[in-house]
Parts: structure tokens; C-alpha cells; sequence
């Protein structure tokens, strides 16, 4: 998206700060991995009736978890994704939905479980509990308004969520000023199959509107590449490496990634390597895609 066009758009930020944060409810909080998936990943809806908070697709909003830290201090707030369109799960601007997974793991000098406080709060939410919430944030996620864009989304684990955002919105809801017409590509990648998030949905979408929804998936414990080693999104990236390079040429294309920092590097490598093949330096490439706007990374 140009500066101009930034300009244009009304993006709602810090209606809510953590001095005064929105006071919500937890309408719902729905498992979302199947029997066999490694953890514990919630699809978590709340209530914002009562207040002003409003926000678009990509944007983040914080979560303040209740309690102290160890030194006494309240606890800070953790930014999440948001996985619903501005006008939430049920259509009527009153939800906002998060994925949030449950941070657990062994710390590594005294192996004691450690649980991360923000997630294993919103994991735990039931129907009716308190949650205080603070935003919107971020400009560096939003969707270009032309309808004839190609958007190319790279998403690992709960990086899935703003893309869930974009695709409800492009497919799932009606607008009177908005119908997308353009082609939205999907690369999504987990360990398991049970651990692919909003699969009924994703594949409903992609069956029912195989002319502007590609899904493609990568399972990196039970799938191989062409090499017979794990699958990883860049693996499967690499399949349609060519028409991907040809896409990330338009002027319109839009290119997003979202998930665990680490999964930056592979995605990389498969830039740095497609470039190249085209006669291309990718640091340079990605400077003017980043400059047009058109390069879009959230990690964490």
C-alpha cells in the first residue's frame, strides 16, 4: 500500500491504552487442534459491546493478563493477531476473535514447566470471564483496497490468523463497497495435519472458490519434498517457484508473512535461490517490493 493510500484509509490505533484498557467479555473459547496435535491452540471470541473499540484485518491488539510479575509489577501486555474481519465471527462489529496458543515448555537450567502467562490466561477463558484488552495496532499487515490484487499469504501455527481475517472478509461476508476478484494464495505450514488450524474452513473456501483461493499446504512431518526430506512451507514454495516469481513482478501483488520469526530464514533461502534463477539479487528485489509497499512481515 502507497503512503497515500495509508493516508486515505481510517485506521483505527490505541483507542484503548494499557492505562485504560477495554474491559471485554469471553463470549467462546474453541479448541482448534485435533487429537494427535502436539500442544494446545484456542480460538478465543470476545465481546466488545459497551465500548469503541473497532479495528481491520491485520491489525494486532494487546491482551492484559491479570497479576503481578515476580518484582510486583503488573503484568505487561502481549500483542495477538487478529483472526476475525472488523466486523467479527457473527457480523455485527460487536467480536473480536484471537488463535492463541499455550506457551508451555521446560525451562532449561532447572527443567521445571514453565507457562507463559498471557497465553495459558486466554487458553483458560471461559464464557463470561473478564479480559482486559488494549488497541488496535499495526499498519504493516493491512490489505491493499484494490480487489484485483494477488495476495500471497506465507503463514506458520497461529501465524494463520490475519489471514483468516483477510480470506473471511474476501469470501466469507458480503460488502457493498468491497468484492474481491483478484487471486488470494495461501502457503500454510504446520508439523501435523491435526494441527492445521481452520482446516474444514480453509478447504471449503478453496473448493468453492478455486478461481481466486489457492491453498497449499506443508507437513513437515508427513510430507517429504523432493529431496525425501520434511516439508517445509519453502519446499512448498519451491514447487511453484516460477509462478510465483512471475506474480511477485505485478505492481499489485501483495506478499505477507506471518508466524514464528524462524520461519524468516527459509522463506529466504527460497527468494534468494528464485531470484537468482532470474537473474536477480533478492536484497534488492525485496528493498523495492518494501518500498512499494508490497512486502508485508509480522514475526515473533
Amino acid at each position: 500500500m502507497t503512503q497515500s493510500q495509508s493516508e486515505k484509509k481510517d485506521i483505527p490505533v490505541n483507542i484503548y491504552r494499557p492505562n485504560n484498557p477495554f474491559v471485554g467479555k469471553c463470549i467462546s473459547n474453541e479448541v482448534l487442534v485435533r487429537p494427535g496435535a502436539q500442544g494446545d491452540t484456542r480460538h478465543v471470541k470476545f465481546d466488545l459491546s459497551g465500548g469503541d473499540l473497532r479495528y481491520l484485518e491485520g491489525q494486532s491488539i494487546g491482551i492484559v493478563p491479570p497479576g503481578e510479575d515476580k518484582n510486583g509489577k503488573p503484568h505487561k501486555l502481549r500483542l495477538y493477531s487478529i483472526a476475525s474481519t472488523r466486523h467479527g465471527d457473527d457480523g455485527d462489529d460487536k467480536t473480536i476473535s484471537l488463535s492463541v496458543k499455550r506457551l508451555e515448555y521446560k525451562h532449561p537450567e532447572t527443567g521445571e514447566t514453565v507457562l507463559g502467562v498471557c497465553s495459558n490466561h486466554i487458553c483458560d477463558l471461559k464464557p463470561g470471564d473478564e479480559v482486559k484488552i488494549t488497541g488496535p495496532v499495526g499498519k504493516e499487515m493491512l490489505l491493499p483496497d484494490d480487489p484485483t490484487a494477488t495476495i500471497i499469504m506465507i503463514a506458520t501455527g497461529t501465524g494463520i490468523a490475519p489471514f483468516r481475517a483477510f480470506l473471511w472478509r474476501m469470501f466469507k461476508e458480503t460488502h457493498p463497497d468491497y468484492k474481491f476478484k483478484g487471486l488470494a494464495w495461501l502457503f500454510f505450514g504446520v508439523p501435523t495435519d491435526s494441527a492445521l488450524l481452520y482446516k474444514p474452513d480453509l478447504e471449503w473456501l478453496a473448493y468453492k472458490h478455486k478461481k481466486h483461493f489457492r491453498l497449499d499446504k506443508a507437513i513437515s512431518r508427513e510430507q517429504k519434498n523432493e529431496k525425501g526430506e520434511k516439508m517445509y512451507i519453502q519446499n512448498r514454495m519451491a514447487e511453484y517457484a516460477d509462478e510465483l516469481w512471475d506474480l511477485f513482478q505485478k505492481p499489485n501483488t501483495h506478499t505477507y508473512m506471518c508466524g514464528l520469526r524462524g520461519m524468516e530464514d527459509g522463506i529466504a533461502e527460497f527468494m534468494v535461490s528464485t531470484a537468482a534463477k532470474n537473474g536477480t539479487e533478492w536484497k534488492v528485489f525485496e528493498k523495492q517490493m518494501k518500498s512499494e509497499g508490497r512486502w508485508h512481515v509480522e514475526t515473533y
